[in-house]
């Protein structure tokens, strides 16, 4: 089966990134360490690649990618503690410790 999306690293600038025309067109889906998922086979996704000079990455590495930032966010959040504070204190100053995310073939 062939892949439904596709991956690729792209800085977002702010306003302009995405048009109003794109978000119409293409469905994005944003991870850490500024990846990006749209659809494959997708000529208007293609041409956005383009657009933001982003460099297409096999899942593999764009798994890779997502998976070091959220590690990093792991251990800054493991390391970030308040003497005599509860987990659940934690939790309300920081949020939920970063979960792994997997992405989509």
């Amino acid at each position: 089966m062939a892949n439904t999306y596709q991956y690729c690293v792209a800085t977002n600038w702010g306003k302009g990134f995405i048009d109003y025309d794109e978000s119409y067109r293409i469905t994005f889906k944003s991870f850490p360490g500024n990846v990006w998922q749209v659809p494959a086979y997708n000529k208007h996704a293609n041409l956005w690649i383009a657009k933001v000079a982003g460099a297409v990455k096999t899942k593999d590495e764009a798994q890779a990618i997502v998976t070091t930032e959220v590690n990093a966010a792991k251990t800054a959040w493991d390391n970030n503690n308040v003497e005599g504070e509860s987990s659940d204190e934690k939790i309300e100053r920081l949020g939920a410790k970063p979960t792994d995310i997997t992405l989509e073939a």
